[in-house]
């Protein structure tokens, strides 16, 4: 059983689940945290757990009182890749009838900004599952590798594709091709990571960002989010319609006449989510 941080302790619960369950989800304010359970296997993620994941992201998505995600393991480890338990004489058929990367497609659907605060190992499936992220924020002492080489296979939830747009061609040929693990400085450095942050400050520094965007308003966080998200994927000239497009839409809304009103009343805006 992971030992409860203090985040954990102080935040009220209504979503707490059972600490002996794989994943942990708690609500903080704006701030919808879920966390991988697994210690006994540095957090290695099988089927069941990667659904009970997007299933608790998915739920916080879908909450009006919840503006950002926050995704987080245990000090040890965020993530160690997919189970190999479940991989073992696994047959090309068995996989791709239950693709155990599945749940993770659901990611891509989830519209509030999300959050990894990475600990200890993230590796395989478990970088992967970082790299969906919006942001990432690392303690020095994480380690960062796309290992699945090593047991004769690709990463296969969107790492050659993520991984080559967040960091460049000949990066991610080196970091896959070869399998090599590297620490949270190198994965700063080279654009993997938003932030990095002393080892006690991981969870808190990811939650402080949590709060400052829910303080943000949350259309135009989302949108902000979207059209960033599509500039990794289409051209310029598309990508300059939808960032038009949604720019004008906020137009539209209520929190962008407060925000205007705030500032030039010089007080501090409330935004209120419509």
């Amino acid at each position: 059983m992971a030992r409860p941080t203090g985040i954990e302790r102080r935040l009220p619960a209504p979503y707490h689940s059972d600490m002996a369950s794989e994943i942990i989800a708690i609500a903080d304010g704006p701030v919808g945290l879920v966390r991988i359970n697994r210690p006994e296997a540095l957090n290695a993620l099988n089927a069941g757990t990667l659904q009970r994941l997007a299933t608790a992201l998915r739920r916080f998505d879908e909450d009006p009182q919840i503006h950002c995600l926050l995704l987080a393991g245990s000090e040890r480890a965020f993530a160690t890749g997919l189970d190999v338990n479940e991989l073992v004489g696994a047959s090309l058929v068995e996989v791709r009838k239950h693709n155990p990367l599945a749940a993770l497609d659901e990611l891509e659907q989830l519209r509030k900004p999300l959050i990894a605060a990475v600990n200890g190992y993230a590796l395989g499936a478990g970088c992967e599952l970082a790299l969906a992220c919006d942001i990432i924020v690392a303690a020095e002492s994480a380690r960062f590798g796309f290992t699945e080489v090593n047991l004769g296979i690709i990463p296969g939830a969107g790492g050659t594709q993520r991984l080559t747009r967040a960091v460049g061609r000949a990066r991610a040929m080196d970091l896959i091709l070869t399998g090599r693990t590297i620490l949270a400085r190198e994965a700063w450095q080279m654009g993997l990571v938003s932030r990095l942050v002393p080892r006690e400050n991981c969870e808190e520094e990811a939650l402080a960002i949590g709060r400052e965007l829910g303080r943000r308003p949350p259309l135009a966080v989302q949108a902000a989010r979207q059209a960033i998200r599509q500039a990794q994927e289409t051209a310029l000239r598309e990508g300059l319609a939808l960032e038009r497009a949604l720019f004008t839409l906020l137009f539209g809304t209520d929190d962008q006449k407060e925000g205007l009103r705030a500032y030039l009343e010089k007080r501090p805006p409330i935004f209120a989510g419509r």
